[in-house]
């Protein structure tokens, strides 16, 4: 519960933001399919920061939005 509580703070939005910044630019940096592929991915972490949502919540029984 403390990782979801963690998540759901400022603190893990920006984390998860600026993971998903990273994993795009890793992608634009590298080029080609694999490069497409990670930013594609990045785009999952960036979204979820900005909504405000923890993904993993559901695989601890926890709610997804912080109250």
């Amino acid at each position: 519960m403390r990782v979801v509580r963690l998540m759901n703070s400022t603190a893990g939005r920006a984390g998860r933001a600026v993971a998903g910044l990273a994993l795009i630019a890793v992608g634009a940096a590298t080029g080609g399919t694999g490069g497409l592929i990670i930013a594609l991915v990045g785009l999952v972490p960036l979204a979820a920061g900005v909504a405000g949502v923890c993904l993993a919540a559901p695989l601890l029984r926890a709610p997804v939005r912080a109250r």
